[in-house]
């Protein structure tokens, strides 16, 4: 029966903030991941959809760490299935309606609400050993020092959080389940909750389901709203960030193209090296990447899918040897940095005023980037394909092309090359004089 009054107009328009509020914030972190350079990657779409189905559907690279990978598939399916009902509180708001699909559905009603309950209790179980993990047990990777601080209070926020939803659920059923009015029930879980509202009055009932109906309510709107400031946008962008995934095969490194175009030309007998550019000149393209603008977008993308679970660190080689780079903390550097650049435009009404700082130095440090073995452990282990490693090689080209301050061991190789055809100090002509001693 519908029964609209000023709680339902309340409900209206706390959702239409919420939704506003959520496209305005979205809107902005897609407007910093496209601060990178274009980049094509619609090719192959029948691969690309098979990609994002079994990566970021089916979250098959989760479970190569077993228990943790459990876990996270109970989290996220009880998460999105329990959602569900959620069209029917959506639907109950804003037209005064209860339990709208509990007549029409019967018995399937029923059932979906018993499933969803079950649900309710595996993520509050796999929430609270998430909990006992970062926080109790002594697990390296969310020890690391980029974790300090916010990164771990948010990974705690969201836990709890999600604990909070699944009671409020589980309490609007039970509080409902001794009211006379009752329109459906008892439920396979929340009847052994029921108990707690026997001293209840049938006014005092319907207070406590409306309070939990509209805290579970509320708090997905609000949780809603915290995801565009969390780690936890990776729900979002999982999706398109496995579709835009780089399929070619690890390790296979793009040639820069204007190198590409200055060998072919040299490599021309007919070609004018004084020859105007084709494009009339211009700027010149800088090679490699010091700023997020230097980065393609794909590479911005890959850092707000972040979910800084560390496993790229915790697999990555140099970490293990002591060194200090950590591929997570590329990811989360290089997040921060659109960000500022973003507030940045936003404080400058739509445009970027220079404020002297760059990701290269001021987020990630040289040392960090000369550590990598370019080994991509970190691209193979990430859950959601995120590569840091073609980050770390774009920026370590721009040391290298525009600044000539690699390694004295690299610059002396380089130049062997250049000079002798070979990384090493020897002449053509002596390169075989080792073999005369034999």
């Amino acid at each position: 029966m519908m029964n609209f009054g000023i709680a339902n107009i309340i409900f209206i328009a706390a959702l239409g903030t919420a939704i506003f509020i959520f496209a305005r914030n979205v809107g902005k972190i897609r407007r910093n991941i496209m601060l990178g350079k274009d980049i094509n990657r619609s090719d192959n779409k029948a691969e690309r959809w098979k990609t994002m189905g079994r990566v970021a559907m089916g979250q098959s690279k989760m479970v190569t760490r077993p228990i943790a990978g459990f876990f996270h598939i109970v989290i996220y399916v009880g998460f999105v299935l329990i959602n569900i009902e959620v069209l029917e509180i959506l639907i109950d708001g804003i037209f005064g309606t209860h339990r709208v699909l509990a007549s029409p559905l019967g018995a399937i009603y029923t059932s979906a609400i018993n499933f969803f309950e079950v649900l309710a209790v595996l993520v509050i179980l796999a929430c609270v050993v998430f909990l006992w993990r970062r926080n109790v047990r002594v697990i390296p990777r969310f020890r690391k020092d980029e974790m300090k601080g916010w990164p771990t209070k948010d990974g705690n926020y969201i836990l709890i959080i999600e604990i909070v939803l699944m009671v409020a659920l589980l309490g609007m059923n039970a509080s409902e389940a001794n009211m006379e009015a009752a329109v459906a029930g008892p439920y396979l879980v929340s009847q052994y909750l029921a108990p707690i509202f026997n001293g209840f009055s049938q006014e005092g009932l319907h207070t406590a389901e409306r309070i939990f109906w509209w805290g579970h309510i509320l708090g997905i709107l609000a949780f809603l709203n915290y995801l565009p400031f969390s780690k936890h946008f990776h729900i979002i962008l999982a999706f398109p960030n496995t579709w835009y995934a780089n399929l070619n095969p690890k390790g296979a490194f793009k040639n820069n193209d204007t190198v590409t175009k200055e060998v072919k030309m040299m490599m021309d007998p007919n070609a004018d090296p004084y020859a105007a550019p084709a494009d009339g000149g211009g700027e010149p393209e800088r090679f490699g990447a010091k700023d997020v603008t230097d980065l393609d977008w794909t590479n911005i993308m890959n850092a707000y899918a972040c979910t800084e679970c560390g496993r790229c660190t915790a697999e990555c080689p140099a970490n293990q040897t002591g060194k200090k780079l950590s591929p997570r903390k590329i990811m989360m550097d290089v997040r921060d940095r659109a960000e500022v650049v973003g507030a940045n435009i936003d404080e400058n009404n739509g445009t970027f005023k220079d404020d002297g700082k760059s990701l290269l130095d001021d987020h990630i440090t040289r040392e960090e980037l000369w550590a990598c073995t370019t080994c991509n452990a970190c691209v193979e282990a990430c859950p959601v394909l995120i590569d840091p490693l073609d980050i770390i090689m774009k920026m370590r080209q721009y040391m290298v092309m525009e600044e000539s301050s690699a390694a004295q061991e690299l610059n002396l190789m380089m130049t062997n090359v250049e000079n002798n055809g070979a990384p090493w100090q020897f002449s053509q002509a002596d390169r075989a004089n080792w073999a005369d001693e034999l």
